[in-house]
């Protein structure tokens, strides 16, 4: 595609001034304080209130004009300001027009009567007018407006160059001023509301990036435990014939049917492993996921990265083990995620884990004092990974209480420090505890 010549860009400056612009909200709508989305209007009636008396007393007083004359051409170069505060180019129609028309009634008047073809009162009104325009409009609009003030007013200036004196030149300065300064600050704007949509959109792209990072992971150790369920049903199911004497042949037939879905399944799940694990890893990791008795060597790993932790355990959920895999793995992810937090927001501070059973269902507990001081030294690398963690904190937690159809409650203690409690089912409805 042809860019535009300066040729084009001419020829659609015309085109500009017929083509305000399809915003008709008014000026500073998006300013976040009432008071500022209320001062375009409060400003142009000001000076319509303002200018609107002083243009008549000039008109009449210094240039000659009759009242009638000059309370027409006062009113068309006043009042249309309360329209530039919503639609700014057709405003600047009128007032052009009928600043003009002052200029063409005015020219006959005394050299001393006022500056010509400028009163005073009408320039300043005519400047908020070209503010409201370099808010609204475009740059070609912009540059065309100026184009058109400035020809009008040095053609004026040098027809009757004795009248003029010094007035045309303040005006065309003072216009093209105001409209590169009103653009300029709509553009410094529009930047600012662009960086900060793309600022929501980056934060809302990493949330959800977060969150899908997080379910990945829960989804490969998930998978992990599915996997070895899997296994167990294919051994048993392929040893089922030489382990069950006098089994009649479609039994066998069907345990043979049974190992084969079941290593189709498994070989599947093998697979699927290898895209789940973390790419970091060329192999993938087939250390067995930890659980509850895992707890204690945890915390004493994380005591190396400057965390004072205590555990207990209750007798009644000793009763309960071994858990359920997915639960068992969601107990050590979530109390890990939880000292890994203490670790990074609290270093220094005591923290305490609490596991309890009832009613079917595994409180677990995690307080942490506020820090007093951050702890020096260096653990090993297993303290470092353990303080690490290795989802995203309470996004990790959430997600995996809400896989097990949990409960999660976090939040500050009034006395300083942090509380993580969740409640997870030990069994589904319907189910026995063990």
């Amino acid at each position: 595609m042809k860019s535009p010549t300066l040729q084009d860009r001419l020829q659609e400056l015309p085109r500009s001034l017929a083509s305000p612009s399809p915003d008709r909200r008014p000026l500073l709508a998006d300013a976040p304080n009432p008071w500022l989305r209320a001062l375009p209007y409060a400003v142009a009636a000001i000076l319509v209130v303002t200018l609107l008396p002083i243009d008549i007393v000039v008109l009449t007083g210094s240039y000659g004009l009759d009242g009638y004359p000059a309370a027409v051409l006062s009113l068309a170069q006043t009042v249309p300001l309360l329209l530039a505060v919503r639609r700014p180019l057709p405003a600047w129609w009128i007032i052009a027009a009928a600043t003009a028309a002052t200029a063409a009634v005015t020219v006959g008047s005394p050299a001393g009567a006022g500056p010509w073809p400028w009163p005073a009162a009408t320039l300043v009104g005519y400047l908020f007018l070209l503010a409201a325009l370099a808010l609204r409009e475009s740059g070609q609009a912009l540059l065309a407006v100026w184009l058109v003030t400035a020809f009008g007013t040095v053609g004026a200036a040098a027809a009757f160059e004795q009248r003029a004196g010094g007035a045309p030149a303040v005006a065309v300065v003072l216009g093209g001023a105001t409209l590169l300064l009103g653009w300029s600050l709509r553009g410094r704007g529009e930047a600012r509301r662009r960086l900060a949509e793309q600022e929501q959109i980056s934060e809302a792209e990493r949330g959800l990036r977060t969150l899908l990072e997080e379910r990945t992971r829960i989804a490969r150790e998930l998978h992990d435990v599915v996997a070895h369920h899997m296994s167990v049903i294919t051994v048993q199911a392929d040893s089922a014939p030489y382990r069950l004497t006098g089994l009649p042949p479609e039994a066998a037939a069907e345990f043979a049917t049974i190992a084969a879905a079941a290593r189709s399944s498994l070989g599947e799940m093998r697979r699927l492993l290898g895209v789940l694990r973390s790419e970091q890893h060329g192999d993938p990791d087939r250390t067995p996921q930890p659980g509850v008795r895992d707890l204690g060597g945890l915390v004493e790993t994380v005591a190396q990265a400057g965390v004072s932790a205590e555990l207990t355990v209750g007798a009644e959920v000793e009763a309960l083990l071994p858990l359920p895999d997915a639960v068992d793995l969601s107990v050590y992810r979530i109390v890990q995620e939880a000292l890994a937090n203490v670790v990074r927001h609290a270093p220094g501070a005591a923290a305490w884990i609490s596991l309890a059973a009832e009613d079917g269902a595994l409180r677990i507990t995690v307080v942490n004092a506020a820090a007093d001081g951050v702890v020096g030294g260096g653990g090993g690398g297993a303290a470092v990974e353990a303080a690490e963690g290795t989802g995203h904190g309470l996004v990790g937690m959430r997600e995996r209480v809400r896989l097990l159809d949990g409960r999660l409650d976090t939040g500050a203690l009034p006395e300083g420090g942090f509380r993580v409690a969740a409640v997870l089912p030990v069994t589904a409805p319907g189910e026995s505890t063990p």
